[in-house]
């Protein structure tokens, strides 16, 4: 993606938090004046973090809406709707940082064990879903960063979505997905 509609959502980001603060007086852009490009339906993660620690992060997994409303919403929630995190407050947000992922479409893992399924991860490219039953949790490529090791990555991944980290199944499935993320 071009580095001007990077900045763009970026600032769409920074200004629906903004706003969402009281602090944002001006308009955030009308979706229909856009470039095509940040009108396409994308699924996105915005991760927020101060002083580099996690202080939110919120996102689909599926394309629905229009790329530069979905970064807006998911801004919004990241801030202020985030189970882990108090909503925001305006001391936080001048020391705010702000990640975009831009998901691409998932595509289903197929694999006859975990060693397979391990030997199939890409590490530092593949985001993950896992799912079995009503289990279900992903992490975005960006974690690689802090879980280097497939074993270790996975591990957690299973943790996350609430299996303990020996669980296997059979009805067990795994989607990956890559991500445009930034700024870098």
């Amino acid at each position: 993606m071009k580095r001007e509609y990077q900045q763009q959502l970026l600032d769409i980001a920074h200004n629906a938090i903004s706003q969402g603060l009281g602090d944002f007086h001006g308009k955030l852009p009308v979706l229909g004046t856009l470039p095509a490009e940040l009108m396409e339906k994308r699924a996105t993660f915005v991760t927020l973090t101060i002083g580099g620690q996690l202080r939110g992060c919120i996102g689909m997994l599926e394309a629905c809406r229009p790329l530069a409303e979905d970064v807006k919403e998911n801004a919004c929630a990241a801030a202020f709707d985030d189970p882990r995190f108090p909503p925001l407050t305006k001391a936080e947000f001048v020391k705010l940082e702000i990640h975009i992922s831009i998901l691409s479409p998932s595509e289903e893992m197929h694999f006859s064990s975990e060693a397979d399924l391990l030997r199939q991860i890409r590490p530092g490219t593949d985001g993950l879903i896992l799912q079995d039953g009503f289990r279900r949790g992903t992490f975005l490529p960006s974690v690689w960063a802090e879980l280097p090791g497939k074993e270790q990555f996975w591990a957690h991944l299973k943790r996350k979505a609430g299996l303990p980290v020996n669980y296997w199944s059979d009805t067990l499935q795994v989607f990956r997905y890559t991500a445009e993320c930034f700024p870098a």
